[in-house]
């Protein structure tokens, strides 16, 4: 048992697709059930109060599994600036994802966050310099169409908080990118541990900033991210260590699928996490996406696919001409 949690858990070896896949698959159904507690309890707790206590938490469910799962494997990292500039994109992702959960329905932001692919194309292009043909442009088009349909700009219903999961999204992509250009040979337990030290120094900032600012007009409008401490109810507690430990499984399952497959073959796997946010929207607050939303999400997730598919088969072209190359 003890080998089988160091080759699951522990430093990378070769690329394992299947389980890869299933690691994708639980935990996105983890952070979808986590999703729906943070907006349970988004009216009794801050952002920046949450994010401290349940980064908190995390650290010491991580002590605690360095001891038992984690004894040959050092948390220090291999290349400390590559962890933290992954940790920041992450804490940005999560923020910005979090900001809009009391006021989005569950449907409306995984579909703003999973613009993401779209996001990683472009930014793959620009900042690695990969080819993005026009049928991938197409793809890209695509899923921004899909977007408008669910945010609906210039609509009554239309509201300017729907943005913060698109660009929790873009956030979001610059992880994937890091974590596999960067990342691939630190251990899980190192990335778990550098994204909870960011949340709690995001979470200090955060309190300290409406501590010392006091921004009244905003507070009463949004409190879940303009007030500061709350006195909590132990059912609220419960819900942050709840929410703690499924953060906590699920990121490390996350990190662990991004090294051990291409992203381009996890892509598909990623798009479950459209159908768990929205069951556990409908089955915890009643919301289910209209007829356009539902367009949009399947042009987001099809687009989304493309782009995937597009990058797995140019790389093996790629691997391709480099065998031939060297014959």
């Amino acid at each position: 048992m003890k080998g089988a949690s160091t080759d699951i858990l522990g430093n990378p070896g070769q690329d394992r697709p299947s389980l890869a896949a299933l690691l994708m698959v639980g935990s996105l159904w983890l952070l979808g059930l986590q999703d729906s507690l943070v907006k349970l309890a988004s009216s009794d707790v801050s952002l920046w109060q949450f994010q401290l206590l349940r980064a908190s938490c995390n650290v010491g469910l991580l002590m605690l599994l360095s001891r038992i799962a984690w004894r040959n494997v050092s948390p220090v990292p291999k290349r400390l600036w590559a962890v933290a500039l992954r940790s920041l994109f992450l804490v940005g992702a999560m923020i910005t994802f979090f900001g809009g959960v009391p006021f989005l329905s569950l449907a409306e932001i995984a579909a703003g966050l999973y613009v993401f692919p779209l996001f990683v194309a472009v930014l793959s292009a620009l900042l690695l310099g990969e080819h993005v043909g026009p049928r991938r442009i197409g793809a890209i088009l695509t899923g921004f169409a899909g977007t408008l349909l669910i945010l609906k700009p210039g609509t009554e219903s239309f509201q300017w908080v729907a943005l913060m999961p698109v660009a929790a999204g873009l956030f979001y992509a610059a992880t994937i990118l890091t974590t596999r250009k960067l990342c691939r040979e630190e251990s899980p337990a190192t990335l778990a541990l550098g994204v909870s030290f960011m949340y709690i120094t995001a979470g200090v900032i955060g309190l300290a900033a409406t501590t010392i600012m006091e921004p009244g007009a905003l507070a009463e409008q949004w409190p879940y991210l303009f007030t500061g401490w709350h006195d909590l109810a132990l059912w609220v507690m419960g819900i942050i260590l709840a929410c703690s430990a499924l953060n906590l499984i699920s990121n490390i399952g996350l990190a662990k699928a991004y090294q051990s497959a291409e992203s381009s073959w996890l892509a598909p796997f990623d798009y479950s996490y459209l159908i768990f946010a929205t069951f556990w929207g409908a089955v915890m607050w009643g919301h289910f996406p209209d007829s356009l939303s539902l367009l949009g999400m399947a042009m987001i997730a099809a687009s989304g696919c493309y782009v995937a598919w597009r990058e797995r088969q140019e790389s093996r072209l790629q691997r391709a001409d480099m065998n031939r190359a060297l014959r």
